[in-house]
């Protein structure tokens, strides 16, 4: 096995995204397996990954997965190649205020792998202070190690020189100094990054990333730089039951939306589904597509139905489809973008009301954006395909909507966030229709079902 790096930096915004991209992109086009991951409950990032390297992006989440899931779905990576998983904020950023302490982070995912990690310093403004910040980041945490440090934002070759002396003597290898360019930044929205499908030179921006990073890393001394503590003796093999799975099937034939407006699953969850025997079927809403007639299950994730609302309102096929759906039986699970679609309305950011499927009887608006963002320990109230009731899961909720009106007299959850603090109940459920803001990334507990 090959082992892996993290690609991790001081905080968000320092260019860990665009150096993850450049070097998935550089060693797949040198003919290197690579088997990309991101840290943390991110939609966004695994599609840019995929674009990069060709390969499937698995999310690896310390604080939402159990110990028995994280493990499967890592040494899955390893197996599968040179991991280059992408760190969440900064390196030590997680659930929690103490960061010596196991909170989701970037940290604890090294702890917990082995994968050494690869900071990525935005050196704009400063010279000699980067010492500073590369010797607390490799001091902080004892069981930490950082195998090197790439430079982003880089003025000149004065500057780099100046950053190389800096830090000479640390132990800590400088692999990088990436120049400042602003071809090589990525447009930004409300929950993130535009998404890959929407951007119209990504092949190229990956090529000039790449080649970029190429006129300055030594490949080969990063590659024996890798290394895992994922030992055979704490290995799992696939999921095989029930027990092991991050979230049961909805069902044996389960349609799934899968579009620009609902574009925000968890690959490993769909892997699983279809590893225990489900039918797993994409469709897009936003070509007017309705699901399956086959389906006994259908799953609306989360996206930006909010940026589509008006085009969505007046389908022919997709709308009458969920409530046939829901007519016939068939269990129709949304989560955040997916819940709003169900519900009666969606107001966008100029305050237009939109019709939606009607099936839950929920409202929502982007008229007055307030962000709802935090981890999520959800219990079921009731028994549902999800599990029994009493059954609790942990995900993430990440979102500017506002609910203006809940009539539904079943709520779907009652949650609390990752400090123990009572959120109260969430979503709604109504016959076979249910859904929340939460995405769920996995059963809480390692107790099985």
């Amino acid at each position: 096995m090959a082992g892996g790096f993290i690609i991790s930096a001081p905080s968000s915004g320092s260019g860990k995204t665009t150096v993850t991209l450049a070097l998935l992109r550089l060693l797949t086009r040198s003919g290197h397996a690579v088997a990309p991951a991101k840290v943390g409950p991110d939609y966004i990032d695994p599609a840019f990954h995929r674009a990069a390297s060709g390969a499937e992006c698995i999310n690896l989440d310390p604080w939402a997965m159990r110990e028995s899931t994280l493990t499967r779905l890592a040494v899955a990576r390893e197996q599968a190649g040179l991991v280059v998983a992408e760190g969440v904020m900064g390196l030590f950023d997680g659930a929690g205020a103490n960061a010596r302490e196991g909170g989701g982070s970037s940290a604890d995912l090294y702890a917990f792998t082995g994968w050494p990690v690869i900071l990525v310093v935005d050196a704009g403004g400063m010279a000699a202070s980067a010492a500073a910040i590369v010797h607390g980041f490799a001091t902080f945490r004892a069981d930490i190690t950082i195998a090197g440090v790439i430079f982003n934002k880089v003025g000149s070759d004065r500057h780099a020189a100046l950053l190389r002396e800096a830090v000479a003597g640390q132990g800590v290898p400088v692999l990088a100094c990436l120049r400042r360019d602003p071809a090589l930044a990525l447009p930004h929205r409300h929950l993130g990054l535009v998404q890959a499908a929407e951007h119209p030179q990504l092949d190229a921006f990956m090529t000039k990333a790449a080649d970029a990073l190429a006129g300055q890393l030594d490949t080969e001394y990063l590659l024996s730089l890798a290394s895992t503590r994922m030992t055979q003796s704490n290995r799992e093999p696939a999921a095989d039951s029930a027990g092991h799975l991050a979230l049961p099937p909805l069902g044996q034939r389960i349609s799934v939306a899968n579009d620009k407006a609902f574009a925000f699953n968890y690959a490993a969850v769909l892997n699983d589904w279809r590893a225990a025997g489900a039918e797993v079927t994409c469709f897009s809403p936003l070509n007017d597509e309705a699901p399956s007639a086959r389906a006994d299950a259908v799953y609306l994730p989360g996206g930006y139905p909010e940026l589509h609302a008006g085009k969505l309102a007046t389908s022919r096929r997709f709308l009458p489809g969920l409530r046939q759906a829901a007519t016939r039986g068939a269990v129709v699970f949304g989560e955040c973008g997916g819940y709003m679609v169900l519900g009666e309305s969606i107001v966008d950011k100029e305050g237009a009301e939109h019709a939606m499927a009607g099936c839950l009887p929920v409202h929502t608006s982007f008229a007055r954006p307030r962000m709802k963002l935090g981890y999520r320990v959800a219990q079921l109230l009731a028994d549902t395909p999800l599990g029994s009731a009493g059954q609790t899961f942990r995900g993430h909720e990440f979102h500017f909507a506002e609910e203006l009106a809940n009539g539904c007299e079943e709520a779907l959850f009652a949650c609390h966030d990752a400090a123990g603090r009572g959120l109260g109940r969430f979503g709604a459920r109504r016959g076979p229709v249910m859904g929340s803001f939460v995405h769920l990334i996995d059963r809480a507990a390692d107790s099985g079902a």
